[in-house]
Parts: C-alpha cells; structure tokens; sequence
C-alpha cells in the first residue's frame, strides 16, 4: 500500500489536530479531614447511657452474726437489746411493746434504751411467720441507729420435722 504525499500530511494535520494521546481532566484533590461532630455525639450517647444504666449501691456497715440453729445457746452478754416482732409485725424492745410498728418508732425506743452506746449487741428474734418486710425494718432501724452488732435470734428444729 502505497501512500501519497498529500495522504500522509492530511494524516499528520489530523494527528496534530485531534492529538495522539488521550487528555483527562484532572480531579480537584479535596482536602483530608476528620468530621469530629458525630464522634462528639457518639461519646455523649455512651455517657448518658453509662449514667442511666449504672446501679448505685449502697454498702451497710452493719456486721451480721447468724447462728446455727443446731448449735449450743450463747453465754449471755452482761446487757442486750432483744427486739421480738411478732407473727402480725408489732415490735417489742427488751419486753416493752411499741404502740405501733413504724420505723420511727421503733428507732426512737432502742435509742432510749441503749443511751447512745452503740456498741451494745442486738438481738432481733422474729416469729417464723413474720413478714421478711417487719425484719428488714428491724435492722434498718438497727442500722441507721448505727450499731455494728446484730444477732438474729433461732431456735433448734424439732426432731421429728427433719
């Protein structure tokens, strides 16, 4: 194939025209950044969560002795505060019935009976069938008056219920 002057310089002007190679146009390159907003709300998110679903506990200073109820009776202490609460929930300090059974009450009776010493030994003897609520009274009583002493009265179980 033979190719002519005129042929090859048209060929030519048209390379020159159109161009032998391919021409992109160049991207804008954005510049790099960390958008902070939602890492922001994301934190605050957790925090309040964390705060919400936290449980508060508040420890007692109170120190539990629960005898065994097949063990021997306990030497009994020079000077004691008994606390019965009978099978209805009434109270009873060392023998002396509460006109009723509020908390106050209740606080206000051991308070006089112990004169301010706090380190007398408690003694709480429930009937067994007694609201746990009238007992869980009792030592919160016991507790907020603040002695460190708490004993909870039983009695040995017969021989012919075991």
């Amino acid at each position: 194939m033979r190719c002519t002057l005129q042929e090859v310089l048209k060929s030519r002007t048209a390379q020159e025209r159109w161009g032998n190679t391919v021409k992109f146009q160049r991207s804008l390159k954005e510049e790099v950044s960390v958008n902070l907003t939602p890492l922001i709300d994301v934190i605050f998110l957790l925090l309040i969560f964390f705060m919400v679903t936290t449980t508060f506990s508040r420890n007692t200073n109170i120190l539990i002795n629960l005898p065994e109820a097949s063990g021997e009776a306990i030497e009994q202490q020079p000077f004691e505060i008994e606390i019965l609460i009978a099978q209805n929930g009434t109270y009873s300090v060392n023998g002396r019935q509460l006109v009723n059974s509020q908390m106050e009450t209740l606080m206000r009776v051991v308070a006089e009976v112990s004169v301010g010493d706090n380190s007398i030994p408690m003694i709480i003897t429930a009937d067994a069938n007694t609201t746990h609520q009238s007992v869980v009274t009792a030592m919160d009583a016991v507790a907020q008056l603040g002695f460190t002493s708490l004993n909870i009265a039983t009695r040995e179980p017969d021989s012919n219920n075991e």
